[in-house]
């Protein structure tokens, strides 16, 4: 009897020991995923003519929050995110613009879809805000960022933690197509901001 009773213990503590370690995984990814969306949005508050009267589009919007603030600075925004994601983008944005002079819309995006299904707009910003970590989609968001960005006079702007050698090879695929630099770099975060621009 006490045998099973110190087993059921165990098993309750291995448990809740995974739980707790699973929520404190979700928090740090959201913290960290938060903390870079609101360098680019610091950096657009800083470059305000980036956005202001010009067409906006956010990729991997998440919460919207980057595109939320372009579009306070006078963007014309679409933010966008995967289908599943859409309930809880449009959501934030709707809360979020009660009673806001905007233009902002949210619109489901899928990188693995071609672009010509979609009506956006000719763009003059594509922002995106840690959207390079899953190495698995880094084929289709090239895609997705060269079918966006058709003229050097679309700028595009991705924000990230450099976290893995992948990252890296993800800015030296977009190197194929665009010229890639170096823009911001945030210290205290180990954020980092780069301008691609086409070459023709």
């Amino acid at each position: 009897m006490v045998t099973v009773v110190v087993v059921i213990v165990v098993v309750v503590v291995v448990v809740v020991v995974v739980v707790v370690l699973v929520v404190v995984a979700v928090i740090i990814v959201v913290v960290v995923m938060s903390a870079v969306a609101i360098v680019l949005a610091e950096y657009l508050v800083q470059n305000k003519a980036l956005v202001e009267g010009k067409n906006v589009l956010e990729l991997g919007a998440g919460t919207g929050l980057t595109g939320m603030v372009a579009a306070a600075l006078g963007g014309r925004v679409t933010v966008t995110e995967r289908e599943e994601a859409m309930t809880h983008l449009m959501a934030s944005v709707a809360h979020n613009t009660i009673n806001k002079a905007w233009e902002i819309s949210a619109k489901a995006l899928d990188w693995t879809h071609s672009l010509e299904e979609y009506d956006f707009p000719a763009l003059d910003l594509v922002i995106g805000a840690d959207i390079i970590y899953i190495e698995e989609t880094f084929q289709d968001l090239l895609r997705t960022i060269v079918s966006l960005a058709k003229s050097k006079s679309t700028l595009v702007l991705l924000s990230c933690k450099i976290r893995y050698d992948r990252d890296l090879y993800f800015l030296d695929l977009l190197k194929d197509h665009f010229n890639v630099e170096e823009v911001f770099y945030d210290r205290d975060r180990d954020i980092k901001i780069f301008s691609v621009i086409r070459f023709s």
